[in-house]
């Protein structure tokens, strides 16, 4: 369950991974990229591990590439509840969430990605995160890193300009913007209306939830990589091997 102190949170997360992992391929040619290892560890797994020592009830994993692999996959994790979202035809990212709605129980929920391992600095991530968390005025909260010291992203782009009360935008900001997203956020539930399609990029939500100002940041206070190629992965387990860590 969540912890007391959260009880405006749902008691059930998302992680995505229905991804095709193009850009890991040879290997994601027989396996599914959240199923790759960082630490001798699958980076779904540690994506659920970060989820249940919060202290929820239950994950919501999607799947369409390899879709049968994940699936048995989450069958070996029996201590913390699992459902998985079969998707026949890939709904993107917005699509995947908007399908798993009812089981969020009409309350803000965390979305993780499948494929992004997230180290906690000196307070757990999502214990920030949550105590960051304000309905009144926010319909999403990202977890982001400082563009300049981000390893695996395009350093010359960047995803957001986080103002000093916490309030992102993208839309007209200069190149590179000062932060990236790294695939952990909460969302309010409502943002996703009927209006919207059945396959559609969390962008959209994105793009909305900057428009209304109700899209806000924290920034990270531990480490990062973004596993997106065959090399990232193999510097994500060098660092960890030698003890160096993702600075």
């Amino acid at each position: 369950m969540v912890p007391s102190a959260f009880p405006f949170l749902s008691d059930t997360a998302m992680i995505l991974a229905a991804g095709f992992g193009m850009r890991m391929r040879p290997l994601t040619n027989t396996t599914p990229k959240p199923l790759l290892s960082v630490g001798g560890r699958s980076m779904l797994d540690l994506a659920i591990d970060k989820l249940k020592a919060f202290g929820l009830r239950r994950v919501v994993v999607n799947g369409h590439y390899l879709a049968d692999q994940i699936e048995h996959h989450l069958t070996a994790r029996t201590d913390i509840e699992t459902i998985f979202s079969r998707e026949d035809a890939i709904l993107d990212t917005g699509g995947g969430v908007k399908k798993a709605l009812p089981f969020f129980g009409g309350k803000p929920f965390f979305v993780l990605g499948g494929d992004m391992p997230v180290l906690d600095g000196p307070d757990p991530t999502l214990i920030r995160m949550a105590r960051a968390w304000d309905s009144a005025k926010m319909d999403g909260l990202m977890l982001l890193f400082p563009t300049s010291k981000a390893r695996g992203f395009d350093k010359a782009k960047g995803d957001f300009v986080m103002e000093q009360n916490g309030k992102l935008w993208r839309k007209n900001a200069p190149l590179p913007r000062p932060y990236v997203w790294i695939s952990t956020m909460i969302l309010n539930p409502s943002v996703y209306d009927e209006s919207l399609p059945q396959a559609f990029s969390n962008n959209v939500i994105f793009d909305r939830m900057e428009q209304s100002g109700r899209f806000y940041g924290i920034e990270h206070n531990g480490t990062c990589y973004h596993v997106g190629t065959p090399e990232d992965l193999k510097e994500a387990n060098r660092l960890l091997d030698t003890n160096t860590g993702w600075e």
